[in-house]
């Protein structure tokens, strides 16, 4: 999607030969931000991590967001379309952006939830 998306898949590509899925792109960029809100907050109580997590915007290659104080990870969304092969330039490069849905639009709020567990 950008200069640092491609970045990390080209590093990831070198360590296993393969391209990082969606999961493991959003698996790498969650445990590095916890590891950064852990060396904030000088240690691993739970509570003081979290609130540390929580108390900073997160922006990195996977995306920027916000942790709720539900604990939710609340990020811009995008529609994607796969481009046709004359739009393609090169390996890898297979979408496009048709429209990006801004994170107060997509993720539920637990007022929203019809959750009985979450209420």
């Amino acid at each position: 999607m950008n200069a640092e998306s491609r970045a990390f898949a080209d590093k990831f590509m070198a360590k296993t030969k393969r391209r990082p899925s969606e999961i493991q792109a959003a698996d790498y960029s969650a445990t590095m931000t916890w590891l950064q809100a852990v060396q904030r907050a000088g240690t691993l109580e739970a509570d003081k991590v979290m609130a540390e997590w929580k108390s900073k915007p997160i922006k990195d290659f996977f995306g920027e967001g916000v942790i709720r104080p539900d604990g939710r990870y609340a990020h811009d969304m995008y529609l994607m379309e796969v481009k046709s092969p004359a739009e393609s330039k090169g390996t890898w490069d297979y979408y496009k952006i048709v429209k990006k849905l801004p994170a107060a639009e997509v993720w539920t709020t637990k007022e929203e939830s019809k959750c009985q567990y979450w209420k």
